[in-house]
């Protein structure tokens, strides 16, 4: 059996798109979003960040670091001062 089989061409694109701001702004919880449009909507800054890790957001090499938690902050594809580690 072929992978094209089972996913269309329509739905393959859709793996690699980022989600849109639609998507990212709506009422849903986090909980019910999947978790690549959840984390493409954090690194966009339209969703809020969770976790404790304090990281530097200042963009200088010994800038101050706070944490990122309940923050909505970009990550360096979109503008922002976070590393994207891919």
């Amino acid at each position: 059996m072929l992978i094209n089989e089972f996913i269309t061409d329509e739905e393959l694109a859709d793996l690699d798109e980022k989600a849109s701001r639609k998507l990212c702004l709506s009422a849903k919880p986090d909980g019910k979003l999947g978790a690549s449009n959840l984390s493409s909507c954090k690194a966009q800054g339209l969703r809020a960040r969770s976790g404790e890790k304090k990281r530097n957001l200042t963009g200088e090499k010994w800038g101050e670091r706070s944490k990122v938690a309940h923050k909505k902050i970009k990550s360096d594809r979109y503008g922002g001062p976070i590393k994207t580690y891919d």
